[in-house]
């Protein structure tokens, strides 16, 4: 057998309780010395070296016959909390989780502890429960609850999932939304099970502490989602689903019941152990049936289209919003503020709606020129030497670091980028991926096939990209084909003028065309195609007085629009 990794995972310590290796059964390290002295060498545990995995018939409990190296965030140090090992509970605990459907063997089983902590959502000190966080028999984190619901993390310590450790040796796991729901799928025997440390909620889709565990789940075979059946809890599944792989995650359905601790309550411990068995695999890709899209279909009926997303810039966003799992092409002349717009673009959708954008800017460099733009949006200002560390740069640097990734080759290739932006996309959570130019990003084996064949095979897989990870894609494209006015001015291209043409305007969502006019600081953006009504005006303009202090667009005329097609009688 290999002895230096399971799973993926570097073994630190081979056989840590120094058993007799390759035996199949022999004593446990947990119970044996604890038994009889008759009884202390009996054969009462089985050994899976090759899972690395040992279980007990005499005290039933499951123990890892090795520990292992954990690959550690070396960019960030973190505060680590002191272990106590004071699991001694009062009765009043002991009482109410025994109320929750939750034994004292599983308390203990899973190092829960009690003890007085300060609580800043009552601003004294708090009697509370504390859900000890482990990695690697490590204590990285605790969950402090007190008595009036209220939750506290460490200040400064990682984010993980809470009993991470338990999940090494299967091939399978259970994601639950709260501690309570873990120790509930323990107390049915399901111990490969593990919670998010923060609750869900509408709007945060961050999920931070997925970079640091993404490891862990790589070489599972079932994802089981048995999160809370509120909207909160669907969007979390829904972002699970997205950050972790469609092909291999199942959901599990309480029916009235709102999530697995309230389910065990009502049903006990068998019928929450089969809900596993009973997990129903996520919809097959790219295959529909009605039923799958019945409540987009009755709301639809209900409420008519979607909003799109927009960037926050009124006179553009009544000419122009968008969707994810689409992409949009960007064009204009050289020099023109193709890439400057798409930075507003993506700010503007961070501003909004909190989205994470990846760049693939071999032209944008270099990267910490870009990132000085991105801060100059955010600040709505041109940040000099007294500025730095104060807390509004600390501030805006911190927004900046957090949501922008900047992908950086020799040699930028269209497979490795949309490769790494699925990485992105599961660790980081981005929403968004810029190319610019796609030109200098190429794609493997063009050379060999028609300008319209590699085009097409070109944005096809970008689209596939967009569509499985439900990210909004903008390629930034330079025209080929430009045509002087006979006042010698260039003529505005339009999709058609990119290498490839019809393809371009065949394949993309969406079309835009910046143009900025230098003499008088002002920017013209042009809607060359939108795919579905409802998300534009083709041929509108959008107008804005260029600011090239801080590189931001002011609205200089409002695009007149009686209404949006969807709004129209």
């Amino acid at each position: 057998m290999n002895t230096s990794e399971i799973n993926g995972f570097e073994i630190e310590t081979f056989n840590q309780y120094d058993l007799q290796v390759g035996k199949r059964e022999g004593v446990c390290p947990l119970c044996s010395h604890t038994r009889k002295p008759k009884n202390q060498k009996a054969k009462c545990a089985m050994y899976d070296w090759e899972r690395g995995l040992g279980t007990c018939m005499n005290c039933n409990e499951v123990f890892q016959l090795h520990t292992f190296k954990r690959q550690s965030n070396k960019l960030k140090e973190y505060t680590k909390p002191v272990w106590e090992n004071k699991t001694d509970l009062s009765d009043k605990v002991i009482k109410w989780f025994e109320s929750r459907g939750i034994s004292q063997n599983t308390l203990v089983k899973m190092k829960v502890t009690e003890g007085v902590e300060y609580m800043p959502q009552t601003g004294k000190n708090e009697n509370t429960i504390q859900f000890n966080y482990f990695i690697n028999n490590e204590l990285i984190n605790i969950k402090y609850r007190d008595g009036r619901k209220n939750f506290k993390l460490v200040k400064g310590a990682e984010k993980v999932f809470y009993n991470i450790d338990n999940t090494i040796n299967s091939d399978y796991v259970v994601i639950v939304e709260g501690e309570i729901d873990a120790l509930s799928y323990v107390e049915s025997g399901v111990l490969s099970v593990v919670s998010v440390p923060n609750g869900a909620t509408i709007n945060n889709t961050n999920l931070d502490y997925l970079d640091s565990c993404i490891d862990y789940f790589d070489s599972k075979e079932k994802i089981i989602l048995a999160v809370d059946t509120d909207e909160a809890g669907v969007t979390l599944k829904q972002e699970l689903i997205r950050r972790l792989g469609a092909e291999r995650c199942f959901t599990v359905e309480f029916g009235v019941y709102k999530d697995a601790n309230e389910f065990l309550v009502a049903n006990g411990r068998s019928d929450l152990y089969n809900s596993i068995s009973k997990a129903k695999p996520v919809p097959i890709e790219n295959v529909v049936t009605l039923k799958d899209i019945n409540e987009e279909l009755e709301e639809f009926i209900f409420e008519g289209f979607k909003p799109g997303y927009q960037i926050g810039l009124n006179n553009f966003d009544s000419i122009f919003s968008t969707y994810t799992g689409q992409f949009i092409t960007v064009t204009g002349v050289p020099s023109s503020g193709k890439s400057d717009f798409v930075d507003r673009m993506v700010v503007g959708y961070n501003l909004n709606y909190g989205w994470k954008t990846a760049f693939a800017s071999p032209e944008n460099k270099p990267t910490f020129l870009h990132t000085h733009k991105l801060i100059r949006k955010f600040g709505d200002w041109m940040p000099r030497k007294n500025d730095i560390g104060s807390d509004k740069w600390n501030q805006i640097i911190n927004k900046v670091n957090d949501n922008f990734y900047f992908i950086e080759n020799e040699r930028y290739d269209l497979d490795a980028v949309l490769s790494k932006g699925a990485e992105l996309v599961k660790r980081k959570g981005i929403k968004c991926l810029v190319i610019d130019p796609y030109n200098k990003v190429k794609m493997q084996g063009a050379s060999s096939m028609s300008i319209p064949d590699a085009t097409m095979e070109y944005l096809t897989r970008v689209e596939a990209f967009a569509k499985k990870y439900d990210v909004l894609v903008i390629i930034v494209a330079h025209p080929t084909k430009m045509y002087k006015k006979e006042d010698g001015t260039i003529d505005e291209p339009n999709m058609y003028s990119i290498k490839g043409g019809g393809e371009w305007y065949d394949a993309s969502y969406h079309g835009l065309l910046v143009h900025r006019n230098y003499e008088n600081k002002s920017v013209k953006v042009k809607v060359l195609k939108v795919k579905f009504q409802n998300l534009g005006e083709n041929q509108a303009e959008a107008h804005f007085k260029w600011d090239h202090i801080s590189g931001n667009y002011i609205p200089i005329e409002e695009t007149v629009i009686d209404s949006m097609p969807w709004e129209a009688e």
